[in-house]
């Protein structure tokens, strides 16, 4: 370990076991984000009636009579993506990328926030009775796609951001993954075929939370060792 890395972690050490095991739970608040957003979303798509996963995207489980699950889906997960920002932030504030890096995250947990309040519009023969093309966008459906757009751009700002921390702190594997993260999301979210188009978005999104919660997580193994012992506790 090179002696940047060392003073570097040294000083993104929370000073006490309670700020420690405050910042843990911040950071774990990242890690179980995606898959409970996954988990919910999965849980929808095989059993509401008439959706299609294949071919409607993710946002219209926001409508119909069981639309508020998925509405508090996108909801709580944001508020834990915002959480985990503020744990980024406990860690990373002396460090390269310690302001923008957490306000990044942030921001996209805000946006996923924006696109739950904000519905989207009824399109594509779903739910029962919606037209079977592509829907009228109202303002509501415009605002949804607005908080889309922030969360999309802010993950992958934050991406390079993070980029650049582990390119400084020599951690190169670190670094390349960033950047093969964002290719990745880039190939499935761009990739010509509209006939999986739905499924595609769906994995970039996991993507997108993978990502997150393995920062989060390697930040969290490296908390000081009182962060464990409070935690059992």
């Amino acid at each position: 370990m090179s002696q940047l890395t060392v003073t570097s972690a040294a000083s993104q050490q929370p000073s006490t076991p309670g700020v420690s095991h405050q910042t843990a739970q911040l950071l774990t608040a990242g890690i179980v984000a995606g898959p409970l957003f996954l988990a919910v979303f999965a849980l929808q798509a095989f059993t509401r009636n008439g959706f299609d996963p294949g071919r409607h995207p993710l946002s219209l489980l926001s409508l119909g009579q069981l639309g508020w699950i998925q509405i508090a889906n996108f909801v709580v997960t944001g508020a834990l993506l915002v959480a985990c920002a503020v744990g980024l932030r406990h860690v990373l504030h002396r460090g390269r990328g310690g302001t923008w890096g957490p306000w990044l995250v942030g921001a996209f947990g805000a946006g996923l926030i924006v696109a739950g309040v904000f519905v989207t519009d009824a399109g594509a023969g779903f739910p029962a009775g919606a037209p079977a093309g592509a829907p009228k966008l109202s303002w509501h459906g415009a605002l949804h796609e607005v908080g889309y757009l922030v969360a999309l751009v802010s993950w992958t700002a934050a991406c390079l951001v993070f980029r650049g921390r582990f390119a400084t702190l020599g951690q190169r594997g670190w670094a390349r993954a960033c950047v093969a993260t964002v290719a990745a999301f880039l190939v499935l979210s761009g990739w010509p075929d509209w006939n999986s188009l739905s499924i595609r978005i769906v994995i970039a999104t996991a993507v997108q939370f993978g990502f997150l919660a393995a920062v989060a997580a390697r930040l969290r193994r490296r908390l000081p060792q009182a962060t464990t012992t409070s935690g059992a506790q």
